[in-house]
């Protein structure tokens, strides 16, 4: 299996790329610059020398295209709609999985959703009904995901349209060593997707004794 991550190069996306490479899947990271993504990539890939998942880097056409099934977007919220429009005919038949958050301009520790509610929804609106768009790894740190000898210390809310696609995106989650939970369709990522500036609006208070924080779904002891 080959997982494509469109905005790879940045801190979240090298952090997914390499967790997926030691358990085993192959990487494509896509940019604009798909040469700046193969310089990425080769040094993604020598960090986890012991991984049996290959890393490559090319430019974003190239890497959706390449994906076997899972294409996960990580781009910067500014560039959340173009590289849809840009990608749109390579998605049919695959699952996007939009773990964009539109924090609000010069502010991380609030959002700006978009009219249609949230970055999830707004994926889905701009693809069509017909595609299977997935928001998942809303909550999740790009330094945790980056210390790999640590365990991800947060579960993962999932959320789409579609619950087969959403029950595919969990399998592949598992990969990561993380519990996936369905919390609802797309409109539940008005939801999950606020929960990130107020992680942030934490992680960085002087008040609070830890940083990089994630959530996590506790079972009752009853």
């Amino acid at each position: 299996m080959t997982v494509a991550i469109l905005g790879g190069t940045g801190p979240q996306g090298s952090g997914l790329a390499k967790r997926f490479a030691l358990a085993g899947l192959d990487v494509v990271l896509g940019s604009r610059d798909g040469e700046k993504a193969a310089q990425k990539a080769a040094e993604l890939q020598a960090a986890v020398p012991e991984a049996k998942g290959k890393i490559t880097g090319a430019d974003t056409i190239s890497a959706a295209s390449k994906a076997t099934e899972f294409v996960i977007l990580s781009v910067p919220w500014a560039a959340h709609h173009a590289t849809l429009d840009a990608i749109r005919p390579l998605l049919r038949d695959k699952i996007l999985i939009d773990i964009v958050v539109p924090l609000a301009e010069n502010n991380p520790k609030a959002v700006a959703m978009p009219p249609e509610g949230s970055a999830t929804e707004s994926a889905q609106a701009l693809l069509g009904d017909d595609y299977a768009v997935v928001g998942a790894l809303h909550n999740v740190s790009a330094v945790t995901l980056n210390k790999l000898d640590e365990k991800i210390n947060c579960d993962v809310l999932v959320c789409g349209n579609q619950l087969d696609a959403k029950n595919k995106v969990i399998g592949l989650l598992e990969n990561l060593g993380v519990q996936s939970y369905n919390a609802g369709l797309a409109d539940s990522a008005r939801c999950i997707e606020a929960i990130t500036p107020i992680l942030i609006r934490l992680n960085i208070s002087k008040s609070v004794p830890f940083t990089h924080a994630g959530i996590r779904i506790w079972a009752p002891n009853h």
